[in-house]
């Protein structure tokens, strides 16, 4: 018998992108959201879904696109990362994709050279490339690209630093807690 990963399969751009199904919380329209100050751009802000704060994150900003707007097919995916719900947006939701293990290979060591190394893996589906992705690694702290600058201990990092922290994501002694976005993304608390 051959398994089958369960996808849940989604549009970024022109490309289809994929996550396993156990991840997923829910898929919702997209409500009015609520801006946050000081958040990264790619942070859209939050949502109420039903009594519950939801932090949503622009897919398209976040994998370095620019932002098409919203449409009616657009949508939010609700995953859980760590213990908290997060929104993502992306361009339209399709079905659930059953694809078969032998058909999903793993992600060529040009992207993790490259940093991108939220892709797990790459699934053949029908004729095409589903790109496999890790949830917690989209959402992790850190930046996804780094900019000119972007080695550790730069300006550009210390400038990323949540209040509270030093570049590098250690906790300064004596500071208060600063503002979280409620998914570990950093906010901006310099240059904006």
């Amino acid at each position: 018998m051959n398994r089958e990963a369960h996808i849940v399969g989604f549009q970024v751009g022109r490309e289809t992108y994929g996550v396993p199904i156990k991840t997923l919380h829910e898929i919702v329209r997209v409500p009015e959201i609520t801006a946050v100050p000081d958040a990264p751009d790619y942070l859209e802000g939050v949502i109420n879904l039903r009594g519950k704060i939801v932090s949503v994150v622009d897919l398209r900003k976040r994998f370095g696109q620019q932002s098409a707007g919203l449409d009616r097919r657009s949508r939010i995916l609700v995953v859980e990362h760590g213990s908290r719900l997060v929104g993502m947006i992306v361009d339209s939701a399709s079905e659930v994709l059953k694809i078969p293990e032998s058909d999903i290979e793993a992600a060529p060591a040009m992207m993790e050279e490259g940093g991108l190394d939220c892709v797990t893996g790459l699934g053949k589906y029908q004729g095409r490339l589903i790109i496999l992705l890790d949830i917690d690694k989209i959402l992790a702290v850190r930046e996804l690209r780094k900019d000119k600058e972007g080695t550790p201990g730069s300006p550009a990092e210390a400038a990323s630093a949540k209040p509270g922290m030093k570049a590098g994501g250690k906790a300064e002694s004596g500071t208060g807690k600063g503002i979280g976005t409620g998914i570990g993304i950093k906010t901006a608390s310099a240059g904006k």
